[in-house]
């Protein structure tokens, strides 16, 4: 199932929430201060071009708090809301409430990207 959600996610629009993310991944990386921040944008992008299966796990500490502040106002919100809309447009009809849900997960993510880990979601029991 997770195989064909992450195929109608990529035609039916989640190449541009991947997209987005890849902007702001090279943005980062053109000074050498933002090429960390631009490293963990590209693997937000992976994250965002595939999604169904994937599990999103806290494993931060001081170093990302500070981090995801300066992310929040830098490029943080603009794709909060991007991927809040498009989940809003989406679970308008009951066929798009899946992919909804999945850009949700992502504007949650977009918020504070840093101290997240990502997972394979066939261990646990929330393949969301």
């Amino acid at each position: 199932m997770k195989t064909l959600g992450n195929i109608l996610w990529i035609i039916f629009g989640g190449w541009i929430c991947a997209l987005s993310w890849l902007i702001a991944g090279c943005l980062w990386c053109i000074t050498i201060v933002g090429a960390p921040v631009g490293v963990q944008c590209f693997k937000m992008a992976s994250l965002s071009f595939l999604p169904f299966g994937k599990k999103v796990e806290n494993d931060g500490g001081g170093v990302s708090c500070l981090l995801n502040v300066i992310w929040f106002f830098v490029s943080g919100l603009e794709l909060a809301v991007e991927h809040f809309m498009f989940g809003l447009l989406l679970c308008l009809t009951i066929v798009g409430i899946p992919f909804g849900k999945q850009y949700f997960k992502l504007a949650h993510l977009s918020l504070a990207p840093f101290g997240k880990k990502i997972t394979s979601g066939d261990h646990g029991s929330n393949n969301s």
